[in-house]
């Protein structure tokens, strides 16, 4: 049995697989790393850095000589001696004037990234800033809220400043310390014992009876202004509840899109009812046109805007689940204004209330 250490069969070994070159399949081009093996390649692909590589995005920060040298192993390449540009510095400096890529020198050289305006791309990232607004709006209410419920705790009154503590020092230390005891203290203290010897038992008798008389009426006050502030907190809780958006707005009832072309010309643009929603995020729709049933994802879907006068359902934001009918579009804002159908806001006219957030029902 051969020993461990750096002139063993299996240490040298390795260095020569590490030397020399490794198998194609086994590179993750993304994170730009060999493996040697398919677990090496495998554990690789379920690591935190894979992952996190490949939810930002495959456009990634490249140096502009690396993409050269790939683009012309193609023999079919277009050579830079054809096109306007006598060397790679002037094209990439082209490159980021005309927007198709975020360029930026460095010591190490010139870097790339391409800038993908991919329509679909594009309205993914605006959907998420358009959420995170949302949430931040939520949170800001949420707080505002907190706010309130604490003024109205200290009974509108300012908050005390806390007081300030110093060090106690003298100045010299055959200096006595006196204390000055205020003498009116002394006296409110003895006054009200004084009072009541001096009082009789018939006062003292009316004192309690009118004690008796009044305590039920301030403690019915009490408990309506219980009642009234608890049944308060709980309509906001309810409506904070009800206004925290979900990631998810299918609903069994309502008239969609099918957006996504992997399912070809037949499908793209055309219209279906939800029949059944699966996991949420699942749903089964039948389409109008052909009477086929797919099974899809809310991503390849959007809603449907009816005309005005026609009923609607809301899917997400504070009506969520709530039937209305469709006043009128405001198609700068992308928004529309419903009036509430169904449920405790019948009959209320609400604004504002993004595209996304409901679709016509069937």
């Amino acid at each position: 049995m051969g020993k461990e250490g750096f002139l063993s069969p299996k240490a040298i070994g390795n260095r020569i697989k590490a030397k020399g070159l490794q198998k194609l399949r086994w590179y993750c081009q993304m994170c730009q790393k060999q493996c040697r093996d398919e677990n090496g390649f495998k554990c690789h692909c379920m690591s935190e850095s894979h992952q996190r590589q490949l939810l930002s995005g495959c456009w990634y920060r490249v140096q502009n000589n690396i993409v050269y040298n790939e683009y012309i192993n193609d023999r079919e390449h277009v050579h830079m001696n054809s096109t306007q540009w006598e060397t790679l510095t002037e094209f990439t400096k082209w490159l980021g004037k005309e927007g198709f890529c975020k360029v930026d020198e460095t010591p190490k050289g010139w870097y790339i990234q391409y800038i993908d305006r991919d329509p679909e791309t594009i309205r993914r990232q605006e959907e998420l800033e358009k959420k995170k607004k949302q949430d931040l709006d939520d949170q800001e209410r949420s707080a505002k809220f907190i706010e309130e419920q604490v003024r109205r705790g200290q009974g509108g009154r300012e908050p005390e400043e806390a007081p300030v503590f110093t060090e106690l020092k003298r100045e010299s230390e055959e200096e006595k310390i006196t204390f000055n005891l205020a003498k009116g203290s002394c006296s409110s203290a003895d006054g009200p014992s004084k009072a009541s010897v001096a009082l009789g038992p018939s006062a003292l008798k009316a004192a309690g009876s009118g004690k008796r008389k009044d305590a039920p009426s301030t403690s019915e006050a009490k408990e309506k202004k219980k009642k009234s502030a608890l049944d308060e907190i709980m309509e906001m809780e309810e409506q904070k509840k009800r206004s925290v958006r979900a990631d998810h707005w299918l609903h069994p009832g309502i008239v969609i899109k099918v957006v996504t072309k992997r399912l070809g010309e037949k499908y793209h643009k055309k219209k279906g009812v939800v029949k059944e929603v699966q996991d949420k995020y699942t749903a089964v729709v039948k389409m109008i046109d052909s009477g086929d049933k797919l099974k899809l994802d809310q991503s390849h879907l959007e809603t449907v805007i009816p005309a005005p006068g026609k009923r609607v359902l809301v899917l997400n934001g504070v009506y969520r689940d709530t039937e209305a009918l469709l006043d009128s579009i405001d198609e700068r804002k992308f928004s529309a204004t419903l009036t509430l159908d169904s449920g405790r806001m019948k009959g209320r006219r609400v604004d504002g209330i993004a595209y996304e957030d409901f679709s016509k029902m069937a």
